[in-house]
């Protein structure tokens, strides 16, 4: 990770007025450059792989800071973690494979038009949502249900 190159996580900080020191940067381009949807002490073992000196109370901080303003995402997956991913720029949903925890975004154009009906149904009109399918692989035993 190049400490000159701003990912795209920092130029929304920068944006928004934030004081960007340097730790803060390395954890933006940590979350930017994260597939998964990591919590806290993920973010901080991967921070810390890039400056040492980082301690937990700041990548805490730090999470809770762009929490608050609207640059980040905290999911709670039913695992007891908070776990963040970046705004996406399209929305998505999660399956959230139960036995690994691996966590699957996708989206589905079917589903998105019967919620949409569902909410019109019931005489509302839906502005967000959020979708989470808890999961285990399809060739798991009857009984684990």
């Amino acid at each position: 990770m190049s400490a000159n190159i701003a990912s795209t996580l920092e130029a929304e900080c920068v944006a928004k007025g934030m004081r960007m020191t340097e730790q803060r940067r390395i954890i933006a381009r940590v979350l930017d450059a994260s597939d998964d949807h990591p919590d806290v002490e993920e973010l901080y073992r991967r921070a810390s792989k890039v400056d040492a000196h980082i301690s937990i109370s700041t990548v805490y901080r730090t999470v809770r800071m762009f929490e608050d303003a609207g640059i980040i995402e905290r999911h709670e997956f039913g695992d007891g973690r908070s776990r963040y991913e970046t705004i996406p720029d399209e929305h998505h949903d999660h399956l959230i494979d139960l036995r690994s925890g691996k966590v699957i975004e996708f989206r589905d154009e079917e589903i998105e038009r019967l919620q949409e009906r569902i909410a019109k149904k019931l005489g509302y009109r839906l502005v967000d949502h959020r979708l989470e399918l808890y999961a285990v692989p399809g060739d798991a035993d009857e009984a684990d249900d």
